[in-house]
């Protein structure tokens, strides 16, 4: 028995030392990995059910591609075909009626035009970004960027002020969907390492022996416990960056690093449904050598883990702007 435990105590004691040179390393490393760009839908970062529509829709015009639909709709309603907003904007899309009933298309071809159904509604909205894309082809600027602006503020407004309008709303609007942008695309240059990784890591690695508290966001009253996305929200947080509080929304966050291409600080995701990022149950922090620290469950602490198991989902490099883009509620 104590012979186990001697060769448990060494084992991460290598393992730690792994991960410091791993955490130093990790700027080193960056500038060889693979990732970025625009191409393409990442693993998972669309429901399996709109998938093939956003893919399709999302190549209608020369100004929209699928990730930039993508982000739209998760920017709308986060993928919400019951959606309605305070302002009776309604679907995956969030039309207001008014709109609906002059843009609506009817996608699959059924006979009708039906706002809550996304068969239509996807349609309708790659629909009408190309056709304010075609309204304000002359107006200087990105013409994608002008696009969105329409779809926020109107067409007219874009052609009045020559370009994004100066309105609070619509420039983060506009902003915050070509950030989100990067999220849902498949990764194909390279992706820079985050400077707050190593920080992160050291947070977590802080935290390591503590119990699991379901809910917990390891304040005082809690007893300084996490669950697993409590831990990763705290350890971006204590370097500057907020995370939202889930873990299937903080899949949003950056984009998705290839299970060859993880570098440590990323984010690092499971689900029971490998299709679909609103499924993803767990998250943890990648430290390298095929493991993470995380919050497994009820009953365990805060340990390393390896993430080669079945319900390996797919992982997220976390940035700055990437966070902050992202939607306070979907």
């Amino acid at each position: 028995m104590r012979r186990a435990w001697i060769v448990a105590i060494a084992a991460v004691g290598c393992v730690l030392s792994f991960v410091l040179l791993l955490v130093v390393g990790v700027y080193l490393v960056g500038g060889n990995v693979a990732g970025g760009g625009s191409v393409g839908l990442a693993k998972g970062s669309v429901p399996a059910a709109y998938k093939a529509l956003v893919q399709k829709w999302g190549n209608l015009c020369p100004a929209l591609n699928p990730a930039l639909l993508a982000a739209q709709l998760y920017q709308e309603s986060g993928f919400n075909p019951r959606a309605r907003s305070a302002a009776a904007a309604e679907g995956i899309a969030q039309f207001i009626p008014g709109t609906w009933a002059t843009h609506g298309v009817d996608g699959d071809g059924d006979g009708k035009r039906d706002v809550w159904d996304p068969d239509d509604a996807i349609p309708s909205a790659a629909s009408y970004d190309c056709e304010l894309a075609r309204y304000v082809k002359d107006v200087p600027g990105d013409l994608s960027q002008n696009m969105l602006a329409a779809y926020n503020a109107g067409a007219y407004a874009v052609i009045q002020y020559r370009g994004v309008p100066p309105y609070a709303e619509t420039r983060n609007y506009v902003k915050t969907i070509k950030t989100l942008e990067k999220s849902f695309a498949a990764p194909v240059t390279r992706l820079d390492p985050s400077k707050q990784a190593a920080g992160a890591i050291a947070y977590a690695q802080s935290k390591l022996g503590t119990p699991y508290l379901w809910g917990g966001n390891g304040t005082a009253d809690q007893g300084g416990r996490f669950d697993c996305s409590g831990l990763t929200k705290a350890a971006y947080e204590s370097v500057g960056i907020t995370l939202p509080r889930v873990a299937n929304d903080q899949y949003n966050a950056g984009p998705h690093p290839e299970r060859e291409e993880l570098l440590p600080g990323d984010l690092v995701f499971f689900s029971d449904d490998l299709t679909n990022s609103r499924a993803i149950r767990h998250v943890g922090i990648y430290v390298g050598g095929g493991y993470m620290i995380d919050a497994p469950r009820t009953g365990a602490v805060i340990r390393f883990d390896p993430i080669d198991t079945p319900d390996y989902f797919g992982a997220t490099r976390v940035t700055e702007d990437g966070a902050k883009a992202l939607p306070t509620a979907v």
